[in-house]
């Protein structure tokens, strides 16, 4: 069975802005099949609205309305669009990643993607790792770690 992963917004941005990056490639890894990626219409909302912002096209000039849209089109071509996703994470250091971690439970993901501090401290909260034991929070990197290895086992 292919592992599923859930992508923050920063993901999305990183890989938009260069295809040389780690999150690049994990966009690649669910591209060709070795992760199914898992998307909800709150996160593709915030990944939108977060790259339309004016601050962030002026920072990376590419970041262009037309080259998100196109990019989030090709996101559904290949994502796993999942419609219910019911409140079972409440974060009240950070209430904005919580739709992250929701859906990657209503996914039943095995990875969530982030390079965010409060969603990264979540994999050493030992009583979030017991209230969800199969969910790995790791960054970009890791993840391609985590997934080669698991292919080389031939667990991917």
């Amino acid at each position: 069975m292919t592992p599923r992963a859930v992508f923050d917004c920063m993901i999305f941005v990183q890989a938009l802005a260069s295809d040389k990056s780690p999150s690049f490639a994990c966009f690649e890894l669910a591209r060709n099949g070795i992760l199914d990626l898992c998307v909800s219409l709150e996160v593709l909302n915030e990944v939108r609205g977060v790259m339309t912002r004016s601050k962030l096209q002026k920072k990376l000039p590419g970041l262009t309305a037309e080259r998100t849209m196109a990019f989030l089109s090709d996101i559904a071509s290949f994502s796993t669009f999942v419609s219910e996703v019911p409140r079972r994470f409440q974060y009240e250091r950070d209430p904005k990643d919580e739709c992250y971690v929701n859906l990657a439970l209503a996914a039943q993901a095995r990875y969530l993607v982030s390079r965010d501090t409060d969603l990264l401290d979540l994999a050493d909260d030992e009583g979030f790792r017991h209230r969800f034991p199969d969910l790995r929070i790791l960054g970009p990197v890791a993840l391609l770690r985590a997934t080669s290895n698991a292919a080389s086992n031939g667990n991917a």
